[in-house]
Order: structure tokens, then sequence, then C-alpha cells
């Protein structure tokens, strides 16, 4: 009888215990989820400027070609344009790094 039931209490700790492992599990399911769709996120909105940044360069590059007074006027808010963009990409990249970095120490820290 005493071993049925230290068998018992066994078997309980044991189910506790897969059972909290799983749980953990799924939230670090969870938060890798959240992670790779933050970072699509962040992609898609890199990738957009990128290829708006793109369209801005051939359009530059044919303005400089026709050499007309209006089309170098034009350029310069293409260049700002791009020069803005530039720094929005730079941006995207910092706040990557940063969420990527936090979500790291999370996971090591058992968070």
């Amino acid at each position: 009888m005493e071993d049925t039931s230290n068998l018992n209490r066994r078997r309980e700790t044991i189910a506790k215990s897969n059972s909290r492992k799983t749980n953990n599990h799924s939230m670090e399911e969870g938060n890798d989820s959240e992670m790779w769709n933050s970072f699509s996120n962040n992609y898609r909105q890199v990738q957009s400027v990128l290829d708006r940044n793109k369209l801005l360069i051939q359009q530059v590059n044919e303005n400089h070609q026709s050499r007309s007074h209006d089309s170098m006027v034009q350029n310069v808010g293409l260049i700002q344009e791009l020069n803005g963009n530039i720094s929005k990409v730079a941006s995207l990249y910092s706040d990557f790094n940063t969420d990527f970095t936090t979500m790291v120490h999370q996971r090591k820290n058992g968070v």
C-alpha cells in the first residue's frame, strides 16, 4: 500500500512538472510568434522605404540627364525625400536591434 501511494505521489509530481513545461513551452512559442511577426513587420516597412528610394533615385537620374532647370529644381525635393528615407531606415533598423536584444534577454532570463 505504501509503495502504491509513493508511486501515485511520484506520478502527480511528474504530471505537474510536465504541465509547467508545456505551459512554459506554449508561452515561448507565443513569444516566438510575436517576435517573428514584429521582425516581419519591421522588414516589410524597411523594404517599402527601400523600394520607394529606388524609384526616387531613378527619377533623380532621369531629371539629371534632362538637364532642364525644372528637373534640377525637382531633384532638390527628391533628394531631400531620399535623405529622410535613409534616416527612417536607420531608425527602423535601430528599433529592430533594440527589440531583438530585449527579446533575447527576456528569453535568457525566463521572462
